[in-house]
């Protein structure tokens, strides 16, 4: 049986998903793509509660889904996680492959003070 794109994401997802939990001391850093904009969210997942988020679609960048944009939601979700006195969080990729888009607000997360 095969997959589509979407649905071997999700299935991924799924699978990462059993594994990766966030606490209150160190809650879980989820990313999401549409092919319009990226949006990043600081979940505690013992209470169920959105921390801090960020997006492409908030901020208003003209090209919303591309490296760039990627960059520019890291550093913004790092600055709110600071505000807050975030700095440890567990990694979700979402499904999506450790690469591109995700690779870059990876690394310029840990540029700008998140440690995972």
């Amino acid at each position: 049986m095969r997959y589509t794109k979407a649905e071997a994401r999700k299935r991924r997802h799924y699978r990462v998903r059993s594994k990766v939990s966030g606490t209150s001391e160190k809650p879980r850093l989820n990313v999401f793509k549409s092919n319009a904009f990226f949006y990043a969210q600081i979940i505690d997942d013992v209470k169920g509660v959105t921390l801090v988020a960020a997006s492409s679609q908030k901020m208003g960048l003209k090209n919303g889904c591309n490296i760039d944009a990627a960059k520019a939601v890291a550093v913004d979700l790092a600055q709110k996680a600071k505000a807050k006195k975030i700095s440890e969080v567990v990694f979700d990729r979402g499904g999506y492959l450790f690469h591109g888009k995700v690779k870059a607000f990876a690394d310029t997360a840990k540029e700008n003070g998140l440690k995972f």
